[in-house]
C-alpha cells in the first residue's frame, strides 16, 4: 500500500497533541490590533481545541501525526 500525503495547508495550522486532540490558533491577529482592546488581544494568544465536529476531518488530512 503507498504511503499517504499529509496535506501541507493543514499540518501549517494545526498541530496535535499527545493525547490526539487538535490544536488551532485564533484569528483576528493579524492586523487593525489598534481598533480592539488589551482583553480580547490577550484571549486571542496561544492555541485552542478545535471543535469536536471538525476533528475527524482535519486528523484524515494529518495521517502521521495521530
Amino acid at each position: 500500500m503507498p504511503k499517504l500525503k499529509t496535506n501541507k495547508a493543514a499540518r501549517k495550522r494545526f498541530r496535535v497533541t499527545k493525547n490526539g486532540k487538535v490544536m488551532r490558533t485564533s484569528s483576528l491577529r493579524r492586523h487593525l490590533l489598534t481598533d480592539r482592546s488589551p482583553k480580547k488581544k490577550r484571549q486571542l494568544r496561544g492555541w485552542k481545541l478545535i471543535a469536536d465536529a471538525d476533528e475527524k476531518r482535519i486528523k484524515h488530512m494529518l495521517p502521521y501525526n495521530r
